[in-house]
């Protein structure tokens, strides 16, 4: 993508247009193919505005919350967010850096992505101890969810895994979850979606190319779709336990608000969560983005 392309994207707009790319997501179109880049395809699903495509084999509307497999991913992901992930201070330590919707969301609903390019760069596809996103909740400065990404060694995979279904990969060793039975018709359940738009594809090669691992040849142009992602929510969401959406302020825990756990003079469930909160040291580190 040529250098004029990307001067017509600014800050301000990627900041408000990242959290519709990554955060919320409206309705979702169904992808056409599988294929794991699409520029000989010209990009053609491709958007000037925020937009995405849920993956057309394995749509929302196929998974269960009720499913063991599903119960148990959520479990899983609580487990985790609960003894490893369990302040906005541990994410920090253990490698996470915010997103571009950190810096754009405000508001008494605002949450935001947290980003791990180490496990981006990783083996794991869902792996609940290594979730390459964590969800972070404002507010309560508390983590809420997890979105997996489907990468391996830094490198997009398609079609992405199954949660459920009928995909013969799987295993803990290969980072997919179990292949089990499926939903009620024995359609599979993989509620992955990418985004299409212009400003979330944006900020993933822009991320990349701060973050990445993966070698010069991953992130040297812009991608014609992010890699597939996925949420887990580890409370309750009206619309689901993959929706794309965050749960309604009522259903993320309530008070007291999670420990920082950094030093810092603000007090969690009273000042929101914001880029003056983060140590200095680490706002230091991040400021490139």
């Amino acid at each position: 993508m040529r250098d004029d392309v990307f001067r017509r994207v600014s800050r301000r707009d990627l900041l408000r247009a990242s959290v519709g790319a990554v955060g919320v997501g409206g309705g979702l179109r169904s992808r056409s193919s599988d294929h794991d880049d699409d520029r000989s395809e010209g990009c053609s699903e491709t958007t000037l505005g925020p937009d995405e495509v849920g993956y057309e084999d394995g749509d929302i509307g196929n998974c269960s919350d009720d499913h063991p497999t599903a119960v148990a991913l959520k479990a899983d992901v609580q487990r985790s967010l609960a003894t490893r992930y369990p302040t906005v201070g541990a994410l920090i330590d253990e490698g996470y850096v915010p997103y571009f919707d950190f810096l754009a969301a405000d508001g008494a609903d605002a949450w935001s992505h947290w980003i791990n390019p180490a496990y981006v760069d990783d083996d794991g596809v869902i792996d609940p101890e290594r979730p390459e996103a964590v969800l972070v909740d404002h507010r309560w400065w508390r983590p809420i969810g997890v979105m997996y990404v489907a990468t391996r060694n830094g490198r997009r995979i398609s079609p992405p895994p199954t949660v459920y279904g009928d995909d013969g990969e799987g295993g803990e060793d290969g980072g997919a979850s179990e292949a089990g039975e499926g939903g009620e018709d024995g359609e599979r359940c993989a509620p992955w979606h990418a985004h299409v738009g212009l400003p979330g594809r944006y900020a993933w090669w822009k991320f990349r190319q701060a973050y990445s691992d993966a070698g010069d040849e991953f992130v040297a142009s812009l991608s014609c779709r992010t890699p597939w992602v996925m949420h887990v929510w580890a409370y309750p969401n009206p619309d689901g336990v993959h929706a794309h959406g965050a749960p309604p302020r009522g259903n993320r825990g309530g008070p007291p608000a999670e420990r920082a756990g950094f030093e810092t003079n603000a007090v969690p469930g009273e000042t929101p969560l914001g880029w003056e909160v983060l140590p200095a040291a680490f706002r230091r580190r991040i400021a490139h983005l």
